[in-house]
């Protein structure tokens, strides 16, 4: 419950007698100043929240499209570099070109949910359920060809998980191909040399969620690398119910020798990936979601693994891993359960040549499939990057360059609310500490995000929800209110000030002002305080309740009411409400006077609001003496030309 704020007159308006706000049915003050304060501090650790709140408006037609009917199932593919974003939903492919504002669809058969979007040579491949029937088709020229069933390209329904992995000529998938037999999830590849699939031994109840494949030093060493979280089989009631998992494959696998392994992966290994806080006890479990950041030099061992983990409270914590240390794992560590020497090759080893793999070696990877050593994330402590109290499920990352120079990791992270989460990190962690600067609103109406891109080259995310697709600026500079102190106090790391103005980096032909001390960006602005607020002035009655309110734009500062010289009321960092509400029970002739709002943020101070209270005779006494002020101003100017005009005849 959060009451409006008080009126507010034009300084320069008659003030007419403000009523107090209504008695809440007889609810005591002080106890509604006491649910506030309980709820306020129930809210979490408050620097792993968003400092503000921002709802993106964007043009519609030019940044946004309604789909014009609930799509309760879909698929979004962009390719970078494109202005034009695909959806698929339930009958239909929509294609939205959002700077010319056009967007037309095609029809598939009713039943038919799109589950697959991937461009093909010159056409996009289009696949989907097809009232159970997985089917495909080709679009070119905006002519659709029917391809026909193809088994493995998409589900029977489309609540079920799949993945679809596409490399040159090979597909690789993890659905099944039959109904109602083999409901073993596996991991296949399905278009090849040869099709491959894992035992149905090493993966309990597996949930899909990333999978890539990295070239390596020697092609004969390239890997597929997919992420999945599985039931634990730690039957203990203290554990976990699933744990999370990053699975290898040679991609040159080309089966065993025996009639046991020739059409199976041979070379499948997994291991765990872990994602605790030792210091606070927290652990995360569920893997929600990968983003694979690759190295600008182009080493894939310096690739970074970003990975979104949430627990049985729907807490979250983004890890980072990285290729190298994940390779070393499955090059180095012995096999969980197995206390014998390990074969030669040891399971996990790409060999040259296309050679089979010995059967001794399946027979023991297969029995054994876990490796002992777990995935820890980087950096010395080996902890996450942040946890929050929100509900992270998807997150893509941004990989950018300051006007300073320095460069910053920027992660997208979609909450549950249908909020985008915009966390700056510092490209050297040891300098600075993880910012969750802002929350997005992408959509006119809210609803659960299902799908987001990123588009590094045209620095644009692209969501879309069950009823509509947005395009957002990675830049939102626009937001930041409060002049260069406003503007710097963002930490945003696409933005700066210039000429007046918080603008986009990308935007201005020259440096703007950034500020490269995170403790204090506000002193890099010239001028050395920010402006104060402007004065606003109320009457009211003795003995009348009243409430001031001040809006908290910044969720990582306190505000604070002062009067004279006393603090009246604080709100600190993660409080509820929007506003800090200061409450005035019974006024008294102490409480009339000046009010003033004060944000605290680290070193940062700024005046947001400043109100007067006074006495209803005291406002008609200041308002009689203004209009005599003027009366007699204006009298002055009248009889000034006469007097003038007098002076010159003499």
């Amino acid at each position: 419950m959060t009451p409006p704020p008080p009126g507010r007159a034009a300084p320069s308006a008659p003030r007419a007698r403000v009523p107090g706000p209504p008695a809440w049915s007889g609810l005591p003050v002080r106890l509604l100043l006491l649910l506030w304060a309980t709820a306020a501090s129930a809210q979490g650790h408050s620097r792993s929240g968003p400092r503000i709140s921002a709802v993106w408006k964007g043009r519609v037609g030019q940044d946004w499209v309604d789909f014009g009917q609930a799509e309760p199932h879909t698929v979004l593919f962009h390719e970078p570099g494109s202005s034009s974003v695909w959806v698929g939903g339930r009958g239909k492919v929509y294609l939205f070109d959002f700077p010319e504002g056009k967007n037309v669809s095609v029809r598939t058969d009713c039943e038919n949910y799109i589950t697959l979007l991937e461009r093909r040579g010159e056409g996009l491949l289009i696949c989907g359920t097809n009232a159970r029937r997985p089917s495909c088709w080709n679009l070119a020229n905006g002519t659709v060809v029917p391809l026909g069933e193809m088994r493995g390209y998409a589900p029977f329904s489309p609540d079920e998980n799949s993945l679809v992995l596409f490399e040159g000529k090979e597909v690789y998938s993890t659905i099944r191909k039959q109904e109602y037999n083999g409901k073993i999830p596996r991991f296949r590849r399905i278009r090849g040399e040869s099709e491959l699939y894992t035992s149905d031994t090493v993966m309990q109840n597996p949930q899909f969620i990333k999978a890539t494949i990295v070239h390596q030093d020697q092609d004969y060493d390239d890997k597929i690398y997919y992420f999945f979280r599985e039931d634990n089989p730690d039957k203990n009631p203290e554990a976990p119910l699933n744990v999370s998992r990053v699975a290898q494959l040679c991609r040159g696998d080309q089966g065993g020798e025996s009639s046991l392994s020739v059409s199976k992966w041979n070379t499948f290994l997994k291991a765990m990936l872990v994602c605790s806080d030792a210091t606070t006890n927290k652990n995360f479990n569920r893997l929600q979601d990968v983003f694979l950041l690759p190295d600008p030099n182009g080493q894939w061992r310096d690739t970074r693994v970003y990975g979104v983990f949430s627990n049985p409270w729907n807490y979250s914590a983004v890890c980072v891993y990285s290729l190298g240390d994940i390779d070393k794992v499955f090059r180095t560590s012995s096999l969980k359960g197995y206390h014998s020497s390990l074969p030669n090759p040891r399971p996990g080893k790409c060999l040259p040549n296309q050679q089979p793999i010995p059967t001794e070696t399946f027979q023991v990877a297969d029995s054994h499939p876990e490796v002992a050593q777990r995935v820890e994330p980087m950096g010395p402590l080996k902890t996450p990057l942040f946890h929050s109290k929100y509900h992270y499920q998807k997150v893509v990352v941004h990989r950018m360059q300051a006007s300073h120079g320095e460069t910053f990791h920027v992660l997208y992270l979609t909450t549950d609310r249908g909020t985008i989460h915009k966390v700056v990190e510092p490209g050297e962690r040891e300098r600075g500490l993880v910012l969750n600067i802002m929350e997005i609103q992408p959509f006119r109406r809210a609803a659960a995000i299902q799908a987001m891109s990123l588009d590094a080259d045209r620095r644009k995310l692209y969501v879309n929800s069950q009823w509509e697709v947005s395009q957002v600026p990675l830049d939102l500079c626009e937001v930041y209110s409060g002049g260069c102190h406003g503007c710097l106090m963002s930490r945003d790391p696409y933005c700066g000030w210039d000429q007046g103005r918080c603008v986009s980096i990308y935007s201005s032909q020259r440096s703007v002002l950034q500020s490269i001390n995170p403790d204090a960006p506000h002193e890099e602005c010239p001028n050395p305080k920010p402006d104060k607020a402007p004065l606003q002035k109320v009457s009211l009655a003795p003995n009348s309740r009243y409430y001031l309110s001040c809006p908290m734009e910044s969720r990582h500062a306190t505000y604070s009411w002062h009067h004279k010289e006393n603090v009246e009321q604080s709100c600190e960092p993660g409080h509820q409400s929007p506003n800090c509400i200061l409450f005035i029970e019974n006024l008294t002739a102490q409480q009339y006077g000046h009010y003033f709002c004060v944000a605290r943020e680290g070193s940062y101070f700024r005046e947001a609001q400043h109100w007067q209270l006074l006495p209803e005779d005291g406002m008609m006494a200041e308002h009689l003496l203004g209009r005599a002020h003027t009366l007699a101003a204006s009298l002055w100017l009248g009889v000034l030309p006469t007097l003038t005009l007098g002076l010159l005849v003499h």
